[in-house]
């Protein structure tokens, strides 16, 4: 499987909930709380769903509430890619 990083996430919030066009997701945006990026909790779950379909993963039911940024987000990722290697 490879690298689940932060392109591999813009991708999955686009694909899950657009793009606000006034926000620039090509920026450093890890440590960028993801209502100041344009998502809310509905786009994240959302978001969440497509990742654990395309990586084969399932998240914590809290995934979505611990995770205010990208970055800790990745992290959940990250650990459940971990456990399910």
């Amino acid at each position: 499987m490879s690298a689940f990083g932060v392109k591999e996430l813009v991708d999955a919030l686009r694909e899950s909930a657009g793009e606000d066009e006034e926000i620039n997701l090509e920026g450093d945006i890890l440590d960028v709380d993801f209502e100041s990026l344009g998502y809310d909790s509905l786009a994240l779950f959302n978001t969440v769903r497509t990742i654990e379909r395309e990586l084969g993963i399932e998240l914590p039911d809290d995934a979505i509430s611990v995770t205010a940024t990208p970055r800790g987000l990745l992290d959940e990722v990250g650990k459940a890619v971990a456990q399910a290697a």
